[in-house]
């Protein structure tokens, strides 16, 4: 005999059994990402590292390097962002940075341990002429023998295939929350206008990179649906980035009230195991987490950071302190 109740066998039952042959858009359901969230945090975990370690040595990170090539002045009116041009953040704007600039700053990156090279642009969508730029950047980037990621606004499928053509490895674009809360943060491009995105990056054969923003005031069913709309995408994302929100001075959520850090790891658990094979990105926020926290979001899978000391415009963890918490926890960096 056990001490698991039937209550929780069926719960669990729910949540974990998913059939190779239900329908991609069934693949998991709501009750059964949220049966997810409501297990045990000690069970939950478990399968969560059990999982991983199905797919992926426990004991590597992927270590992605992020520069913002051209920063400030959007349009859009994303309320947790700095880079908007509706907000009063202090954000000095920059144009979009000469190739040689970014190529000196891939260099530096990998000789840091990075592999992934990620490239960020505030834009609405890409302008021809700058979009040229960014393609000359993946293209000298990735002979470094660099992982290129790019994350430049919304794509329509000419631009899709443009990047694919250059040598672009995986493209961003999150969805930030469920659909049903997303015009609570945004009102300037829909959902759809996201999926869209996603559909064009994938029919030009690239690498998906998408997730969400948690701490933005929505409620635990509205992770549920950021992660089951993640899982039950055609193809689920390759890397799944997990956000907890940075609170910018300024930003409409500069107060909005932070998630508990428990609920934060039960999100990378749930992501792990809905999408198994997916790299979970632990993302922005990092720097305000104590060592026992992230080595907790290791445990639950998530494989990958963003590593180096300033993301698109916040501050990071140190590359000595995240050398030093790697030491600590016996892991290293994944090698291309």
């Amino acid at each position: 005999m056990t001490n698991t109740n039937s209550a929780q066998v069926e719960r669990e039952d729910a949540a974990l059994v998913v059939e190779a042959s239900t329908p991609i858009e069934n693949r998991w359901s709501i009750s059964a990402v949220t049966a997810l969230f409501e297990m045990s945090f000690n069970d939950l975990i478990f399968k969560a590292q059990t999982i991983h370690r199905e797919n992926f040595d426990q004991n590597k990170l992927q270590l992605s390097s992020l520069l913002s090539i051209k920063t400030g002045a959007c349009p859009e009116d994303c309320k947790y962002c700095p880079q908007s041009a509706r907000y009063k953040t202090g954000l000095d704007v920059e144009r979009l940075m000469r190739v040689e600039k970014i190529v000196e700053a891939a260099k530096s990156a990998k000789s840091n341990g990075a592999g992934r090279f990620c490239m960020g642009a505030a834009w609405r969508s890409p302008k021809d002429a700058d979009l040229a730029v960014v393609e000359e950047a993946v293209r000298q980037v990735k002979s470094l023998g660099l992982e290129t990621c790019a994350t430049l606004g919304m794509l329509d499928e000419e631009q899709a295939n443009r990047l694919k053509s250059a040598g672009l490895d995986y493209y961003n674009h999150n969805l930030d929350t469920s659909e049903s809360y997303y015009k609570e943060v945004i009102t300037t491009r829909s959902y759809e206008d996201r999926l869209e995105t996603l559909e064009h990056v994938r029919n030009a054969g690239m690498n998906v990179c998408s997730g969400g923003i948690v701490g933005m005031g929505e409620a635990r069913s509205d992770r549920v649906g950021l992660i089951a709309n993640l899982a039950n995408l055609p193809t689920p994302p390759q890397s799944v980035p997990i956000n907890n929100l940075v609170q910018v001075s300024g930003t409409p959520l500069a107060k909005a009230d932070p998630v508990d850090d428990f609920e934060f790891i039960r999100t990378i658990a749930v992501a792990r195991i809905t999408m198994p094979t997916s790299y979970v990105r632990l993302s922005a926020g990092r720097e305000a987490m104590n060592d026992q926290m992230q080595a907790l979001c290791f445990f639950a899978g998530a494989n990958s950071v963003f590593y180096g000391e300033e993301l698109l415009t916040t501050s990071n963890a140190s590359v000595d302190h995240d050398r030093d918490l790697m030491d600590k926890l016996g892991m290293s960096p994944e090698l291309n």
